[in-house]
Protein backbone atom coordinates (compact mmCIF):
# COMPACT_ATOMS: atom_id res chain seq x y z
CA UNK A 1 0.00 0.00 0.00
CA UNK A 2 0.74 3.50 -0.35
CA UNK A 3 -0.08 6.92 0.82
CA UNK A 4 -2.93 8.75 -0.94
CA UNK A 5 -3.69 12.36 -1.68
CA UNK A 6 -6.45 12.09 1.25
CA UNK A 7 -3.74 10.41 3.59
CA UNK A 8 -6.05 6.71 2.86
CA UNK A 9 -3.55 3.75 2.46
CA UNK A 10 -3.99 3.03 -1.00
CA UNK A 11 -3.70 -0.02 -2.67
CA UNK A 12 -0.84 -0.69 -5.23
CA UNK A 13 -1.73 -1.54 -8.69
CA UNK A 14 -1.45 -5.25 -9.76
CA UNK A 15 1.19 -6.91 -11.96
CA UNK A 16 0.05 -10.31 -13.03
CA UNK A 17 2.00 -13.08 -14.61
CA UNK A 18 0.52 -16.19 -15.66
CA UNK A 19 3.03 -19.07 -16.20
CA UNK A 20 3.52 -22.46 -16.04
CA UNK A 21 6.53 -24.83 -14.79
CA UNK A 22 8.22 -23.72 -11.57
CA UNK A 23 11.75 -22.76 -12.88
CA UNK A 24 9.57 -20.29 -15.62
CA UNK A 25 7.57 -18.72 -13.51
CA UNK A 26 9.99 -18.57 -10.81
CA UNK A 27 12.62 -16.96 -13.11
CA UNK A 28 9.43 -14.32 -14.10
CA UNK A 29 8.34 -13.61 -10.34
CA UNK A 30 11.83 -12.94 -9.78
CA UNK A 31 13.03 -9.89 -12.19
CA UNK A 32 9.48 -8.61 -11.31
CA UNK A 33 9.74 -8.37 -7.73
CA UNK A 34 13.54 -7.38 -8.19
CA UNK A 35 12.29 -4.12 -10.30
CA UNK A 36 8.85 -3.63 -9.22
CA UNK A 37 7.73 -4.59 -5.89
CA UNK A 38 8.22 -1.68 -4.35
CA UNK A 39 5.84 0.16 -6.89
CA UNK A 40 3.68 -2.61 -7.61
CA UNK A 41 2.15 -5.82 -6.06
CA UNK A 42 3.23 -8.73 -8.26
CA UNK A 43 0.73 -12.00 -8.44
CA UNK A 44 2.89 -15.05 -10.52
CA UNK A 45 -0.01 -17.97 -10.70
CA UNK A 46 0.91 -21.22 -12.73
CA UNK A 47 -2.75 -21.49 -13.93
CA UNK A 48 -4.90 -19.40 -16.24
CA UNK A 49 -8.12 -20.09 -14.27
CA UNK A 50 -6.82 -18.97 -10.67
CA UNK A 51 -5.48 -16.30 -11.98
CA UNK A 52 -9.19 -15.14 -13.90
CA UNK A 53 -10.47 -15.71 -10.48
CA UNK A 54 -7.61 -13.60 -8.52
CA UNK A 55 -8.79 -10.98 -11.75
CA UNK A 56 -12.14 -11.05 -11.36
CA UNK A 57 -11.71 -10.45 -6.89
CA UNK A 58 -9.57 -7.67 -7.74
CA UNK A 59 -12.10 -6.26 -10.30
CA UNK A 60 -15.12 -6.14 -7.74
CA UNK A 61 -12.69 -4.81 -5.21
CA UNK A 62 -12.22 -2.22 -7.42
CA UNK A 63 -8.42 -2.36 -7.50
CA UNK A 64 -5.98 -1.55 -10.19
CA UNK A 65 -4.16 -4.00 -12.59
CA UNK A 66 -1.59 -2.56 -14.49
CA UNK A 67 -0.36 -5.50 -16.30
CA UNK A 68 -1.42 -9.06 -17.19
CA UNK A 69 1.47 -11.11 -19.10
CA UNK A 70 0.07 -14.26 -19.74
CA UNK A 71 1.96 -17.70 -21.34
CA UNK A 72 1.90 -18.79 -24.85
CA UNK A 73 0.71 -20.97 -26.19
CA UNK A 74 -1.94 -21.95 -23.68
CA UNK A 75 -5.46 -22.50 -25.44
CA UNK A 76 -7.55 -19.60 -24.86
CA UNK A 77 -5.11 -17.50 -23.72
CA UNK A 78 -6.00 -14.71 -26.12
CA UNK A 79 -9.13 -14.54 -28.23
CA UNK A 80 -12.04 -15.18 -26.30
CA UNK A 81 -9.97 -16.36 -23.24
CA UNK A 82 -8.12 -15.12 -20.64
CA UNK A 83 -6.49 -11.48 -21.88
CA UNK A 84 -10.16 -11.02 -23.48
CA UNK A 85 -11.15 -10.86 -19.97
CA UNK A 86 -8.84 -8.72 -18.58
CA UNK A 87 -10.23 -6.12 -20.96
CA UNK A 88 -13.76 -6.63 -19.60
CA UNK A 89 -12.80 -7.19 -16.11
CA UNK A 90 -9.85 -4.18 -16.05
CA UNK A 91 -9.75 -1.99 -19.43
CA UNK A 92 -7.22 0.14 -18.39
CA UNK A 93 -4.70 -2.56 -18.09
CA UNK A 94 -1.87 -3.75 -20.93
CA UNK A 95 -1.91 -7.20 -21.94
CA UNK A 96 1.18 -9.10 -23.03
CA UNK A 97 1.54 -12.51 -24.29
CA UNK A 98 4.59 -14.42 -22.53
CA UNK A 99 6.62 -16.23 -25.08
CA UNK A 100 9.87 -18.03 -24.69
CA UNK A 101 13.18 -16.83 -26.28
CA UNK A 102 12.72 -19.10 -28.98
CA UNK A 103 9.28 -18.38 -29.94
CA UNK A 104 9.89 -17.61 -33.67
CA UNK A 105 11.65 -20.89 -34.29
CA UNK A 106 8.67 -22.82 -33.89
CA UNK A 107 6.00 -21.82 -36.44
CA UNK A 108 2.69 -22.55 -34.98
CA UNK A 109 3.31 -20.62 -31.80
CA UNK A 110 4.62 -17.79 -34.11
CA UNK A 111 1.66 -17.63 -35.96
CA UNK A 112 -0.38 -17.54 -32.67
CA UNK A 113 1.25 -14.67 -31.24
CA UNK A 114 1.09 -12.79 -34.86
CA UNK A 115 -2.83 -13.76 -35.00
CA UNK A 116 -3.58 -12.88 -31.74
CA UNK A 117 -1.34 -9.11 -31.10
CA UNK A 118 -2.72 -8.67 -35.24
CA UNK A 119 -6.43 -8.88 -34.01
CA UNK A 120 -6.00 -7.04 -30.66
CA UNK A 121 -6.35 -10.44 -28.71
CA UNK A 122 -3.30 -8.91 -27.02
CA UNK A 123 -1.26 -5.60 -26.83
CA UNK A 124 1.94 -7.29 -27.69
CA UNK A 125 4.61 -9.92 -26.53
CA UNK A 126 6.84 -10.14 -23.49
CA UNK A 127 9.92 -12.66 -24.02
CA UNK A 128 10.10 -14.30 -20.83
CA UNK A 129 13.45 -13.39 -18.69
CA UNK A 130 16.83 -15.50 -19.70
CA UNK A 131 18.94 -14.27 -16.76
CA UNK A 132 19.53 -11.99 -14.17
CA UNK A 133 18.85 -9.02 -14.93
CA UNK A 134 17.36 -9.43 -18.29
CA UNK A 135 16.85 -5.59 -19.57
CA UNK A 136 15.52 -7.22 -22.45
CA UNK A 137 12.43 -7.87 -20.65
CA UNK A 138 12.56 -5.10 -18.52
CA UNK A 139 12.51 -2.71 -21.29
CA UNK A 140 9.51 -4.40 -22.61
CA UNK A 141 8.06 -4.35 -18.91
CA UNK A 142 8.30 -1.00 -18.38
CA UNK A 143 7.14 0.79 -21.59
CA UNK A 144 4.05 -1.40 -21.04
CA UNK A 145 3.72 0.29 -17.38
CA UNK A 146 4.90 3.65 -18.68
CA UNK A 147 1.62 3.61 -21.21
CA UNK A 148 -0.96 2.42 -18.26
CA UNK A 149 0.34 5.48 -16.13
CA UNK A 150 0.15 7.98 -18.79
CA UNK A 151 -3.49 6.71 -19.46
CA UNK A 152 -4.42 6.37 -15.77
CA UNK A 153 -3.04 10.40 -15.56
CA UNK A 154 -0.98 8.98 -12.50
CA UNK A 155 2.67 10.14 -13.72
CA UNK A 156 4.37 13.04 -11.81
CA UNK A 157 3.77 16.58 -12.24
CA UNK A 158 0.40 16.20 -12.56
CA UNK A 159 -1.69 19.34 -13.78
CA UNK A 160 -5.21 19.17 -11.69
CA UNK A 161 -8.65 20.90 -12.93
CA UNK A 162 -11.38 21.40 -10.95
CA UNK A 163 -14.50 22.38 -12.83
CA UNK A 164 -18.34 22.57 -12.13
CA UNK A 165 -19.56 20.57 -14.91
CA UNK A 166 -17.54 17.89 -17.89
CA UNK A 167 -18.50 20.76 -20.20
CA UNK A 168 -17.84 24.08 -20.50
CA UNK A 169 -14.51 26.01 -19.79
CA UNK A 170 -13.29 23.15 -17.80
CA UNK A 171 -13.52 20.59 -21.34
CA UNK A 172 -11.55 22.67 -22.97
CA UNK A 173 -8.99 23.29 -20.07
CA UNK A 174 -8.43 19.63 -20.59
CA UNK A 175 -8.39 19.73 -24.27
CA UNK A 176 -5.63 21.98 -24.15
CA UNK A 177 -3.47 20.19 -21.53
CA UNK A 178 -4.28 16.76 -23.22
CA UNK A 179 -3.23 18.59 -26.80
CA UNK A 180 0.19 20.71 -24.91
CA UNK A 181 1.62 17.28 -23.55
CA UNK A 182 0.80 17.89 -20.09
CA UNK A 183 -0.36 15.30 -17.82
CA UNK A 184 -3.65 16.49 -16.23
CA UNK A 185 -6.21 15.05 -14.36
CA UNK A 186 -10.47 16.42 -13.64
CA UNK A 187 -12.38 16.22 -11.24
CA UNK A 188 -16.01 17.98 -10.31
CA UNK A 189 -16.09 20.54 -7.50
CA UNK A 190 -18.31 18.76 -5.77
CA UNK A 191 -16.40 15.65 -5.29
CA UNK A 192 -14.44 14.91 -2.43
CA UNK A 193 -11.05 15.75 -4.28
CA UNK A 194 -12.44 18.94 -6.06
CA UNK A 195 -13.84 20.42 -2.30
CA UNK A 196 -10.18 19.37 -1.23
CA UNK A 197 -8.48 21.33 -3.85
CA UNK A 198 -11.04 24.19 -3.47
CA UNK A 199 -9.98 24.58 0.20
CA UNK A 200 -6.81 24.93 -0.44
CA UNK A 201 -7.39 27.43 -2.83
CA UNK A 202 -9.03 29.75 -0.46
CA UNK A 203 -12.66 31.48 -0.40
CA UNK A 204 -12.34 33.71 -3.74
CA UNK A 205 -11.39 31.13 -6.31
CA UNK A 206 -13.73 30.96 -9.52
CA UNK A 207 -13.99 27.71 -11.26
CA UNK A 208 -12.57 26.28 -13.19
CA UNK A 209 -9.59 26.14 -11.23
CA UNK A 210 -6.27 25.39 -12.40
CA UNK A 211 -4.17 23.47 -9.57
CA UNK A 212 -0.25 23.26 -10.83
CA UNK A 213 2.29 21.00 -9.74
CA UNK A 214 4.62 23.49 -7.96
CA UNK A 215 1.43 24.10 -5.86
CA UNK A 216 0.34 27.77 -7.42
CA UNK A 217 -3.79 28.01 -8.07
CA UNK A 218 -5.43 29.86 -10.97
CA UNK A 219 -8.29 30.92 -11.03
CA UNK A 220 -10.88 30.16 -14.65
CA UNK A 221 -7.12 30.93 -16.36
CA UNK A 222 -7.08 33.01 -19.48
CA UNK A 223 -5.36 31.78 -22.29
CA UNK A 224 -1.81 33.15 -21.82
CA UNK A 225 -1.98 32.13 -18.04
CA UNK A 226 -2.25 28.28 -19.63
CA UNK A 227 -0.05 28.66 -22.60
CA UNK A 228 2.68 29.96 -19.94
CA UNK A 229 1.92 27.19 -17.41
CA UNK A 230 2.36 24.85 -20.51
CA UNK A 231 5.91 26.04 -21.20
CA UNK A 232 5.26 29.29 -23.23
CA UNK A 233 8.62 31.44 -23.50
CA UNK A 234 7.33 34.97 -22.29
CA UNK A 235 9.80 36.52 -24.68
CA UNK A 236 9.23 34.50 -27.88
CA UNK A 237 8.31 37.46 -29.84
CA UNK A 238 11.47 39.63 -29.37
CA UNK A 239 13.22 37.22 -31.28
CA UNK A 240 13.44 37.29 -34.85
CA UNK A 241 13.95 33.56 -36.42
CA UNK A 242 14.67 31.71 -39.34
CA UNK A 243 11.45 29.90 -39.82
CA UNK A 244 8.11 29.94 -37.83
CA UNK A 245 6.09 26.97 -37.98
CA UNK A 246 2.23 27.38 -38.08
CA UNK A 247 0.92 23.73 -36.77
CA UNK A 248 2.21 21.83 -34.10
CA UNK A 249 1.04 18.14 -35.95
CA UNK A 250 3.03 15.49 -37.55
CA UNK A 251 4.35 17.65 -40.05
CA UNK A 252 5.03 20.72 -37.90
CA UNK A 253 7.14 18.62 -35.58
CA UNK A 254 8.79 16.83 -37.67
CA UNK A 255 10.34 20.03 -39.24
CA UNK A 256 11.16 21.10 -35.63
CA UNK A 257 12.99 18.10 -35.22
CA UNK A 258 14.89 18.42 -38.49
CA UNK A 259 14.87 22.26 -38.34
CA UNK A 260 16.18 22.36 -34.75
CA UNK A 261 18.69 19.61 -35.53
CA UNK A 262 20.19 21.75 -37.93
CA UNK A 263 20.77 24.86 -35.75
CA UNK A 264 17.63 26.91 -37.00
CA UNK A 265 16.14 29.36 -35.10
CA UNK A 266 12.67 27.21 -34.95
CA UNK A 267 9.30 28.90 -33.38
CA UNK A 268 6.34 26.59 -33.67
CA UNK A 269 2.86 28.03 -32.95
CA UNK A 270 -0.62 26.86 -32.38
CA UNK A 271 -3.94 27.71 -31.36
CA UNK A 272 -4.10 24.41 -29.23
CA UNK A 273 -1.34 22.53 -28.41
CA UNK A 274 0.67 19.40 -30.24
CA UNK A 275 -0.31 16.44 -32.31
CA UNK A 276 -3.08 17.93 -34.16
CA UNK A 277 -5.57 15.73 -35.37
CA UNK A 278 -3.30 12.51 -34.96
CA UNK A 279 -3.91 12.45 -31.30
CA UNK A 280 -7.13 10.97 -31.98
CA UNK A 281 -5.55 7.89 -32.73
CA UNK A 282 -5.56 5.97 -29.79
CA UNK A 283 -3.20 2.76 -31.76
CA UNK A 284 -1.40 3.64 -34.61
CA UNK A 285 -0.50 -0.07 -35.50
CA UNK A 286 1.51 0.90 -39.14
CA UNK A 287 3.92 3.97 -38.09
CA UNK A 288 7.04 2.65 -38.95
CA UNK A 289 9.78 1.61 -36.03
CA UNK A 290 6.57 1.43 -33.79
CA UNK A 291 6.23 -2.93 -33.78
CA UNK A 292 3.89 -2.69 -30.56
CA UNK A 293 1.73 0.42 -32.00
CA UNK A 294 2.10 3.94 -30.77
CA UNK A 295 -0.86 6.45 -29.52
CA UNK A 296 -1.00 9.54 -31.47
CA UNK A 297 -0.57 11.43 -28.50
CA UNK A 298 2.56 9.53 -27.42
CA UNK A 299 3.89 9.92 -30.40
CA UNK A 300 3.39 13.80 -30.32
CA UNK A 301 4.63 14.07 -27.32
CA UNK A 302 7.69 12.22 -27.81
CA UNK A 303 8.44 14.66 -31.00
CA UNK A 304 7.61 17.42 -28.97
CA UNK A 305 10.66 16.65 -26.36
CA UNK A 306 12.83 15.93 -29.66
CA UNK A 307 12.42 19.03 -31.25
CA UNK A 308 12.85 20.89 -27.68
CA UNK A 309 16.11 19.54 -26.98
CA UNK A 310 17.17 20.25 -30.09
CA UNK A 311 16.29 23.99 -29.40
CA UNK A 312 12.78 24.60 -30.93
CA UNK A 313 10.53 26.87 -29.53
CA UNK A 314 6.61 26.51 -28.90
CA UNK A 315 3.84 28.48 -28.07
CA UNK A 316 0.72 26.93 -27.41
CA UNK A 317 -2.71 28.92 -26.97
CA UNK A 318 -1.96 31.62 -29.26
CA UNK A 319 -3.89 31.86 -32.76
CA UNK A 320 -1.61 32.64 -35.65
CA UNK A 321 -4.02 35.55 -37.23
CA UNK A 322 -1.99 36.55 -40.33
CA UNK A 323 0.47 36.53 -42.35
CA UNK A 324 2.36 39.39 -44.14
CA UNK A 325 5.83 39.69 -46.30
CA UNK A 326 7.83 43.18 -44.66
CA UNK A 327 10.93 43.27 -47.25
CA UNK A 328 13.11 40.44 -46.57
CA UNK A 329 11.16 39.03 -43.92
CA UNK A 330 7.29 37.42 -42.97
CA UNK A 331 5.71 38.84 -40.07
CA UNK A 332 3.39 36.73 -38.57
CA UNK A 333 0.90 38.03 -36.09
CA UNK A 334 -0.94 36.15 -33.25
CA UNK A 335 -3.90 37.01 -31.26
CA UNK A 336 -3.57 39.27 -28.68
CA UNK A 337 -1.57 41.73 -30.43
CA UNK A 338 1.73 40.19 -30.37
CA UNK A 339 3.61 39.52 -33.74
CA UNK A 340 7.03 37.27 -34.78
CA UNK A 341 9.34 38.19 -37.62
CA UNK A 342 10.98 35.78 -39.67
CA UNK A 343 12.92 34.66 -42.67
CA UNK A 344 10.85 31.77 -43.99
CA UNK A 345 7.87 30.24 -42.88
CA UNK A 346 6.02 26.28 -43.01
CA UNK A 347 2.47 26.17 -43.12
CA UNK A 348 1.27 23.17 -40.99
CA UNK A 349 -2.12 23.60 -39.82
CA UNK A 350 -3.96 20.54 -40.80
CA UNK A 351 -7.05 20.03 -40.55
CA UNK A 352 -10.00 19.46 -37.77
CA UNK A 353 -12.74 16.92 -38.15
CA UNK A 354 -15.94 18.13 -40.12
CA UNK A 355 -19.08 19.21 -37.46
CA UNK A 356 -21.97 17.13 -37.58
CA UNK A 357 -24.18 20.60 -37.88
CA UNK A 358 -27.27 19.14 -36.08
CA UNK A 359 -27.85 21.71 -33.21
CA UNK A 360 -29.10 19.54 -30.77
CA UNK A 361 -26.12 17.56 -30.73
CA UNK A 362 -23.83 20.50 -31.13
CA UNK A 363 -25.04 21.89 -27.64
CA UNK A 364 -23.57 18.44 -26.16
CA UNK A 365 -20.53 18.89 -27.67
CA UNK A 366 -18.19 17.87 -24.08
CA UNK A 367 -21.43 16.01 -22.37
CA UNK A 368 -21.04 12.95 -24.77
CA UNK A 369 -20.93 14.44 -28.14
CA UNK A 370 -16.79 14.43 -29.15
CA UNK A 371 -15.30 15.50 -32.54
CA UNK A 372 -11.98 13.64 -32.79
CA UNK A 373 -10.86 10.24 -31.10
CA UNK A 374 -11.93 9.04 -27.50
CA UNK A 375 -7.85 8.62 -26.21
CA UNK A 376 -9.29 10.65 -22.95
CA UNK A 377 -13.23 10.23 -23.17
CA UNK A 378 -12.51 6.22 -23.31
CA UNK A 379 -12.78 5.46 -19.46
CA UNK A 380 -15.99 7.81 -19.47
CA UNK A 381 -18.04 5.05 -21.20
CA UNK A 382 -17.54 1.56 -19.45
CA UNK A 383 -19.96 -0.37 -19.51
CA UNK A 384 -21.93 2.02 -21.81
CA UNK A 385 -23.27 2.33 -25.33
CA UNK A 386 -20.83 4.17 -27.80
CA UNK A 387 -21.07 5.26 -31.30
CA UNK A 388 -18.56 6.24 -33.66
CA UNK A 389 -18.98 8.27 -36.59
CA UNK A 390 -16.56 7.83 -39.57
CA UNK A 391 -15.07 5.57 -42.07
CA UNK A 392 -11.57 6.30 -41.93
CA UNK A 393 -8.33 4.57 -40.19
CA UNK A 394 -8.99 7.28 -37.12
CA UNK A 395 -12.46 5.86 -36.81
CA UNK A 396 -11.70 2.33 -37.09
CA UNK A 397 -9.02 2.79 -34.27
CA UNK A 398 -11.13 4.77 -31.79
CA UNK A 399 -13.59 2.05 -32.41
CA UNK A 400 -11.14 -0.21 -31.05
CA UNK A 401 -9.87 1.73 -28.18
CA UNK A 402 -13.56 2.24 -27.36
CA UNK A 403 -14.37 -1.42 -27.42
CA UNK A 404 -11.59 -1.40 -24.73
CA UNK A 405 -14.32 -0.21 -22.23
CA UNK A 406 -17.78 0.23 -23.73
CA UNK A 407 -20.47 -2.25 -23.34
CA UNK A 408 -21.14 -1.96 -27.34
CA UNK A 409 -19.29 0.11 -30.05
CA UNK A 410 -21.19 0.95 -33.12
CA UNK A 411 -19.60 2.09 -36.03
CA UNK A 412 -21.49 4.41 -38.09
CA UNK A 413 -20.23 4.58 -41.92
CA UNK A 414 -21.86 6.45 -44.23
CA UNK A 415 -20.26 4.54 -47.15
CA UNK A 416 -21.85 1.14 -48.30
CA UNK A 417 -18.16 -0.53 -46.80
CA UNK A 418 -15.48 -0.49 -44.63
CA UNK A 419 -13.15 -1.06 -47.62
CA UNK A 420 -13.79 2.17 -48.99
CA UNK A 421 -11.64 4.23 -46.36
CA UNK A 422 -10.08 2.21 -43.94
CA UNK A 423 -6.58 0.12 -43.63
CA UNK A 424 -7.15 -3.95 -44.00
CA UNK A 425 -5.35 -4.80 -40.58
CA UNK A 426 -8.04 -2.17 -38.83
CA UNK A 427 -11.08 -4.18 -40.65
CA UNK A 428 -9.64 -7.17 -39.31
CA UNK A 429 -9.32 -6.40 -35.50
CA UNK A 430 -13.17 -4.91 -35.98
CA UNK A 431 -13.89 -8.07 -37.32
CA UNK A 432 -12.33 -9.57 -34.39
CA UNK A 433 -14.03 -7.83 -31.78
CA UNK A 434 -17.20 -9.11 -30.83
CA UNK A 435 -18.98 -6.40 -29.28
CA UNK A 436 -18.33 -3.87 -32.36
CA UNK A 437 -21.13 -3.52 -34.64
CA UNK A 438 -20.57 -1.76 -38.31
CA UNK A 439 -23.56 -0.23 -39.71
CA UNK A 440 -22.91 1.01 -43.10
CA UNK A 441 -24.79 3.51 -45.19
CA UNK A 442 -25.95 5.03 -42.01
CA UNK A 443 -25.44 9.13 -41.08
CA UNK A 444 -26.30 10.85 -37.90
CA UNK A 445 -28.89 13.77 -38.44
CA UNK A 446 -30.18 14.15 -35.13
CA UNK A 447 -30.08 13.20 -31.42
CA UNK A 448 -30.30 14.82 -28.41
CA UNK A 449 -30.43 14.40 -24.24
CA UNK A 450 -31.43 15.87 -20.79
CA UNK A 451 -27.91 17.88 -19.98
CA UNK A 452 -25.51 15.15 -21.94
CA UNK A 453 -26.12 12.62 -25.18
CA UNK A 454 -28.79 9.73 -24.38
CA UNK A 455 -30.00 9.47 -28.09
CA UNK A 456 -29.35 9.55 -30.99
CA UNK A 457 -31.12 9.74 -34.52
CA UNK A 458 -29.81 7.51 -37.53
CA UNK A 459 -30.62 7.57 -41.02
CA UNK A 460 -30.16 4.76 -43.23
CA UNK A 461 -28.83 6.06 -47.27
CA UNK A 462 -30.51 2.90 -48.70
CA UNK A 463 -34.42 3.16 -47.85
CA UNK A 464 -34.06 6.51 -46.35
CA UNK A 465 -35.50 5.54 -43.23
CA UNK A 466 -34.73 7.18 -39.54
CA UNK A 467 -34.25 5.24 -36.42
CA UNK A 468 -33.89 5.96 -32.66
CA UNK A 469 -31.44 4.82 -30.39
CA UNK A 470 -30.13 5.26 -26.78
CA UNK A 471 -26.52 6.16 -26.79
CA UNK A 472 -24.30 7.22 -24.12
CA UNK A 473 -21.79 8.68 -26.46
CA UNK A 474 -20.49 10.14 -29.84
CA UNK A 475 -17.03 10.32 -31.40
CA UNK A 476 -17.40 11.78 -34.87
CA UNK A 477 -15.00 11.69 -37.41
CA UNK A 478 -15.81 12.64 -40.39
CA UNK A 479 -13.14 14.38 -42.69
CA UNK A 480 -11.53 17.45 -42.71
CA UNK A 481 -11.52 21.12 -43.10
CA UNK A 482 -8.17 23.01 -43.54
CA UNK A 483 -7.37 26.08 -41.38
CA UNK A 484 -6.26 28.57 -43.92
CA UNK A 485 -9.33 30.84 -43.99
CA UNK A 486 -6.47 33.50 -42.28
CA UNK A 487 -4.32 33.26 -44.73
CA UNK A 488 -4.07 36.40 -47.15
CA UNK A 489 -5.47 36.24 -50.74
CA UNK A 490 -2.30 35.78 -52.41
CA UNK A 491 -1.50 32.27 -50.77
CA UNK A 492 -3.20 30.17 -53.80
CA UNK A 493 -6.16 27.14 -52.28
CA UNK A 494 -8.18 24.74 -54.05
CA UNK A 495 -11.76 25.11 -54.01
CA UNK A 496 -12.19 23.45 -50.76
CA UNK A 497 -9.58 25.71 -48.86
CA UNK A 498 -6.36 23.17 -49.19
CA UNK A 499 -3.19 25.18 -49.74
CA UNK A 500 -1.31 24.63 -53.65
CA UNK A 501 2.47 24.20 -53.78
CA UNK A 502 5.07 23.31 -56.08
CA UNK A 503 3.64 22.45 -59.68
CA UNK A 504 -0.02 22.13 -58.25
CA UNK A 505 0.24 26.55 -58.99
CA UNK A 506 -2.03 27.31 -61.51
CA UNK A 507 -0.28 30.27 -64.07
CA UNK A 508 -2.40 32.65 -63.13
CA UNK A 509 -1.52 32.88 -59.34
CA UNK A 510 0.83 35.53 -60.00
CA UNK A 511 3.71 33.77 -58.64
CA UNK A 512 6.18 36.92 -58.24
CA UNK A 513 9.92 35.48 -59.10
CA UNK A 514 11.76 34.27 -62.04
CA UNK A 515 12.58 30.52 -60.53
CA UNK A 516 9.67 28.29 -60.38
CA UNK A 517 8.50 27.43 -57.36
CA UNK A 518 10.31 24.73 -54.56
CA UNK A 519 7.59 21.43 -54.75
CA UNK A 520 6.37 22.56 -51.10
CA UNK A 521 6.06 26.27 -51.62
CA UNK A 522 2.95 27.93 -51.97
CA UNK A 523 2.22 31.04 -53.90
CA UNK A 524 4.09 33.69 -51.52
CA UNK A 525 7.96 32.94 -51.85
CA UNK A 526 9.32 31.81 -49.10
CA UNK A 527 6.09 30.11 -47.05
CA UNK A 528 6.18 26.47 -47.50
CA UNK A 529 3.13 24.09 -46.54
CA UNK A 530 3.52 20.44 -45.42
CA UNK A 531 1.01 17.77 -44.01
CA UNK A 532 -2.66 17.66 -44.21
CA UNK A 533 -3.13 21.49 -45.15
CA UNK A 534 -1.59 20.56 -48.44
CA UNK A 535 -4.07 19.98 -51.58
CA UNK A 536 -2.12 16.50 -52.81
CA UNK A 537 -0.77 15.05 -49.17
CA UNK A 538 -1.64 12.06 -48.64
CA UNK A 539 -3.75 11.49 -45.28
CA UNK A 540 -1.30 9.47 -42.96
CA UNK A 541 1.23 10.47 -39.65
CA UNK A 542 4.00 9.03 -41.70
CA UNK A 543 3.68 11.47 -45.16
CA UNK A 544 2.87 14.43 -42.68
CA UNK A 545 6.41 13.32 -41.09
CA UNK A 546 8.01 13.08 -44.49
CA UNK A 547 6.88 16.11 -45.64
CA UNK A 548 7.97 18.28 -42.74
CA UNK A 549 11.81 16.70 -42.93
CA UNK A 550 11.69 18.13 -46.84
CA UNK A 551 10.18 21.49 -45.92
CA UNK A 552 12.90 22.20 -43.63
CA UNK A 553 15.50 20.69 -46.48
CA UNK A 554 14.00 23.55 -48.97
CA UNK A 555 14.11 25.99 -46.26
CA UNK A 556 17.66 25.28 -45.97
CA UNK A 557 17.85 25.86 -50.06
CA UNK A 558 15.80 28.61 -49.58
CA UNK A 559 18.30 30.73 -46.90
CA UNK A 560 21.44 30.13 -48.27
CA UNK A 561 20.48 32.85 -50.87
CA UNK A 562 19.66 35.53 -49.20
CA UNK A 563 17.52 37.77 -51.23
CA UNK A 564 15.12 34.57 -51.12
CA UNK A 565 13.58 35.79 -54.42
CA UNK A 566 16.42 36.45 -56.47
CA UNK A 567 17.56 32.53 -56.16
CA UNK A 568 17.81 30.28 -59.58
CA UNK A 569 15.64 28.04 -60.35
CA UNK A 570 16.43 24.24 -58.94
CA UNK A 571 17.28 23.07 -62.73
CA UNK A 572 20.26 25.90 -62.88
CA UNK A 573 21.79 25.52 -59.60
CA UNK A 574 25.35 26.59 -59.19
CA UNK A 575 27.94 23.73 -58.69
CA UNK A 576 28.76 22.34 -55.29
CA UNK A 577 31.55 23.74 -53.62
CA UNK A 578 33.57 20.66 -54.56
CA UNK A 579 32.71 21.23 -58.57
CA UNK A 580 30.60 18.51 -59.05
CA UNK A 581 27.15 18.66 -60.08
CA UNK A 582 24.70 20.33 -58.50
CA UNK A 583 21.76 18.40 -56.34
CA UNK A 584 18.47 18.67 -58.12
CA UNK A 585 15.51 18.72 -56.63
CA UNK A 586 12.57 16.27 -57.75
CA UNK A 587 8.64 16.67 -57.98
CA UNK A 588 8.86 15.74 -54.63
CA UNK A 589 11.17 17.27 -52.76
CA UNK A 590 13.79 14.99 -52.29
CA UNK A 591 17.78 15.06 -53.54
CA UNK A 592 18.72 12.93 -56.15
CA UNK A 593 21.81 12.48 -55.17
CA UNK A 594 22.16 9.79 -52.11
CA UNK A 595 22.78 11.80 -48.77
CA UNK A 596 23.38 10.67 -44.89
CA UNK A 597 20.05 11.15 -42.28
Amino acid sequence: HKQGKNSEMMPLPVVLAVDEGRDALGAVEAQLIQRYAHDYRVVCLGDPGVALQKLTELAHAGEDVALVLARMPWPDVARGGLLERVRELHPHAKRALLVPPDVWADKSTADAVRASVGSGGADYYVVRPAGSPDEVFHEAVSSFLLEWATERRTVPHTVHIVGEAWSGRAYELREVFGRCAVPHAFCLADSDEGREFLAKAGPHAKLPLMVLPDGRVLSDPSNAEIAEAAGAPRDFDEVSYDVVIVGAGPAGLSAAVYGGAEGLRVLVADEGGIGGQARSSSLIRNYLGFPKGVSGSRLAEQAYEQASVFGASFVFMHRVTALARSGQLLAVSLAGGRRVTARTAILATGATYRRLGVPALEALHGAGVHYGGPVSEAPAVSGKEAYVAGGGNSAGQAALHLARYARRVVLLVRAQSLNAGMSDYLIREIEATPHIDVHTGTAVVGGGGEGRLQQLVLRDSRTGEHRTVAADALFVLIGAHPHTDWLPPQVTRDADGFLLTGEELPDGCNWPLQRRPYSLETSMPGVLAAGDVRHSSVKRVASAVGEGSIAIQLIQTLLADKRLGAGRPPETAAPMADGSPPRRLTAQGERTSSQAE
